[in-house]
């Protein structure tokens, strides 16, 4: 058996979250030869499945959730569906769940992100789960009045996906533009004219009631279908008064670990310190989810090698009604902002006050990115 240098020999390491870092946390372990127990514990029923093609293909009818490519049992990893971590024990080295509770040597914190609900007691459908996205396709029928709360990234694909299947769709956003909090007011306008109208921006919901949407102001916006994406918040509320620096991401350094011996935390239930940008990232997209796992694994089993840092450079894309966007690096306010048209692509690049670049945007330019990337990576 290989151990960590803190790993209890007769304790599996626990992975509590069984989404795409969760379970590629279990499998880099078993690649880098850890021979030891290994936990995987997960609240729904269904196996491990990526998350991306929920809200790109499964709402729209093109495809149905698959799981991931990983032999659980093959691997000798104890996989524990519909389980749900309801606290931590630090002190015992153990993690209460509502199947009881179980020991750990290491604890690998992977439970992910929940979506924001809003005020009211009417319906909201949500997309985060396999669940929630077949429960959403469902209602894209033709005709449904559908009002999407959100014009970010969910918010646009879920509207992309209602329009492509004949529903009549209100967008609701309380910035200015589409994606404003993301990129800013500028970038965001670009995207406006891609909802074909449908898009309403500057308005604040106040509650989604039985009869419909409620705005500030008192106007009811009646719908048959509500999808509320407003954002995400870590999963970490089951983790409250356990002593880990809650934010409510869990803190952790650039080797994952969250300041007590053998704990880790990644993906969207982390806030990572990054030394390129000097500051703490919560980056809550899935190229993080891919690449963190192999940097918790590499601190369990121990030794120093390539990946026991996390130091990415952030990468995200989306696509919408018909276009492909990427992004890249972080950029802050103060970033300087220029952009530039080719052939119908454009892209949009920040620059510090170094003149440095620390993010750019690519629509429908799919070359773009990697060189950028690694100019980025560069600095």
């Amino acid at each position: 058996m290989l151990t960590g240098v803190n790993q209890r020999e007769t304790d599996p390491v626990v992975v509590v979250g069984a989404g795409l870092a969760g379970s590629r946390t279990c499998t880099e372990l078993r690649k880098r030869g850890y021979g030891g127990p290994i936990v995987l514990i997960g609240d729904e029923a269904t196996k491990p499945y990526d998350r991306p093609p929920l809200s790109k293909g499964v709402i729209r009818g093109k495809r149905e959730p698959k799981p991931l490519k990983a032999d659980y049992e093959g691997l000798d990893i104890d996989l524990r569906l519909e389980t749900k971590a309801e606290s931590v024990d630090l002190a015992g080295r153990r993690v209460l769940t509502s199947g009881g509770p179980i020991a750990f040597g290491s604890l690998v914190i992977a439970t992910g992100a929940t979506p924001v609900r809003l005020p009211g007691t009417g319906e909201q459908l949500l997309l985060r789960t396999g669940n929630d996205a077949l429960a959403l396709r469902d209602r894209l029928g033709s005709g449904a009045r559908v009002v999407v709360i959100g014009a970010g990234w969910i918010g646009a694909e879920v509207a992309h996906a209602a329009l492509e299947r004949g529903c009549a769709v209100v967008g609701l956003e309380y910035q200015s533009a589409p994606l404003a909090q993301a990129l800013g007011a500028e970038i965001g306008a670009r995207f406006a004219d891609w909802w074909g109208g449908t898009l309403r921006t500057g308005v604040r919901v106040a509650a989604v009631e039985p009869d419909g949407v409620h705005l500030e102001g008192g106007e009811v916006i009646p719908a048959d279908t509500v999808v509320t994406g407003v954002g995400v918040r870590p999963a970490t509320a089951w983790l409250a008064g356990s002593g880990l620096e809650l934010l409510p991401a869990v803190a952790v350094d650039e080797r994952l670990r969250a300041g007590v011996p053998d704990v880790y935390a990644l993906g969207d239930a982390a806030a990572w310190w990054s030394p390129r940008f000097g500051r703490r990232m919560d980056v809550q997209h899935w190229d993080d989810a891919y690449s963190a796992p192999s940097v918790v694994a590499q601190g369990i089993i121990g030794g120093e090698g390539p990946e026991s840092v996390h130091d990415p450079v952030p990468y995200f894309w989306s696509d919408q009604f018909g276009h492909r966007i990427e992004y890249v690096g972080h950029h802050s306010a103060d970033d300087a902002l220029a952009v530039d048209t080719v052939e119908g692509a454009w892209s949009a690049r920040w620059t510090d006050a170094e003149g440095r670049l620390t993010a750019a945007l690519a629509v429908d330019a799919p070359k773009l990115i990697p060189v950028l990337r690694k100019e980025i990576a560069a600095v």
